[in-house]
């Protein structure tokens, strides 16, 4: 009976040792599980030292620095009505040639359409008769010339009276006077076909009865050099004189209207530098100056309309494009600057690559701001000190872009 009292202890003690092992193996797994670690690596990337030197890895310590303080409004890119033209007929007329759409790029002088007027007709015989009223009035001229001397010898031999000499001197008087009338007619006649209408003083030799080449034409030219905006004609047209055909604007210099808020208008001033960015262009500024501001607030809104004058080379501003407007203003606040080159954009959000330790950087998401000299404010994200990769970012952020679909 002992034997088997012993046996019966031993074997329960041995299951009793084999039983307590599974739970503890267990716990040692749950210990060494690392979905910490794969959280805390998503934003990073490591690098060794070869894939650095090979990717020629740039990295710059950031710091703090001194830039305007600024008055941020919004408003519209808006036409330079200094550089805009309308232009339009100077007569009644049909067009028969339109030699410009929409879009266009004219010249100076450069004809944008050609319109048939019964006033080049009517100002061609005007200009013939007036030739012929001076042509009459010089034959009297000469005439009366003749007779004044005649009557003047005659007086002198005592064979004529004063009275018929002073009546040869008077129609003589009023030949020359028609001739200037007529002479004048002639240059007015003139002047409107050649500089008014712009079409040629006489009709071609070969002219037939019917036709309308382009010297029977008035010409409508641009002003101006620029691009054609609108158009309002087609060929057929019938235009009247003042009636808007097309509208001409330079787009090289721009206006942006801005609404500043009340309580900013005491820094303002007239000349003051002004950044002016866009949605169709993120992260990049165009610089003009204060041109003028209103001369009364809004009632509704409480701002005042301020006039910015912008260059715009290549065309990148747009009439009616939605803008951001600061007004740099004489003090200065402290602000992280990053280099362009540093930033990148990653599922949407720009970010920049941190160095944290030798050979292994992080990706942080920023909010950027103002742009100065190729530089970008980080409104957030970044602080002095930070050394921020400036060359090769986009290396990184492939390796971070594989290293996410690895994990995916």
């Amino acid at each position: 009976m002992t034997n088997h009292r012993w046996l019966a202890v031993l074997l329960l003690s041995l299951l009793a040792s084999c039983g307590s092992k599974p739970p503890v193996a267990a716990q040692a797994v749950d210990r060494s599980s690392p979905p910490r670690k794969e959280e805390k690596s998503s934003t990073e990337v490591a690098l060794s030292e070869k894939q650095i030197a090979e990717a020629k890895i740039g990295v710059e310590e950031i710091r703090e620095r001194n830039l305007p303080r600024t008055i941020r409004a919004t408003g519209r890119v808006a036409l330079n009505e200094n550089k805009t033209w309308r232009v339009g007929a100077i007569t009644d007329g049909r067009a028969m040639q339109v030699s410009v759409n929409v879009g266009d790029t004219v010249k100076t002088g450069q004809p944008l359409a050609r319109l048939h007027s019964h006033d080049v007709h009517e100002g061609r015989a005007s200009y013939q008769k007036a030739l012929s009223e001076v042509s009459r009035w010089k034959a009297q001229e000469s005439h009366a010339r003749r007779t004044r001397d005649r009557m003047k010898r005659l007086y002198e031999l005592k064979a004529g009276s004063l009275e018929q000499l002073d009546h040869a001197e008077a129609d003589l008087r009023n030949a020359e006077e028609a001739i200037k009338q007529a002479q004048f007619e002639v240059e007015r006649t003139k002047t409107h076909l050649v500089d008014f209408l712009d079409v040629p003083i006489d009709e071609p030799s070969d002219h037939k009865a019917g036709d309308h080449g382009d010297e029977d034409l008035i010409p409508v030219k641009s002003p101006a050099s620029g691009i054609v905006l609108t158009r309002s004609v087609t060929i057929g047209t019938v235009v009247q004189p003042g009636g808007e055909m097309f509208v001409i604007t330079d787009p090289s210099l721009l206006w942006v209207m801005a609404a500043v808020a009340e309580e900013h208008l005491g820094s303002l001033r007239i000349g003051m530098p002004v950044a002016v960015s866009v949605q169709a262009f993120p992260g990049r500024s165009f610089r003009g100056q204060l041109l003028k501001l209103g001369e009364q607030l809004d009632p509704a809104t409480r701002t005042i309309q301020a006039r910015v004058e912008v260059p715009n080379p290549g065309g990148l501003l747009k009439p009616e494009m939605y803008a951001d407007t600061d007004f740099e203003t004489a003090a200065s606040q402290p602000a992280v600057l990053v280099p362009e080159s540093a930033i990148q954009e990653v599922k949407g959000q720009q970010v920049v690559f941190v160095e944290k330790a030798a050979g292994k950087f992080e990706a942080t998401a920023i909010q950027t701001g103002r742009q100065v000299s190729g530089l970008v404010e980080a409104m957030d994200g970044l602080k002095s000190g930070d050394r921020v990769v400036t060359r090769g970012s986009f290396i990184l952020k492939s390796q971070l872009l594989r290293k996410s679909l690895d994990e995916e």
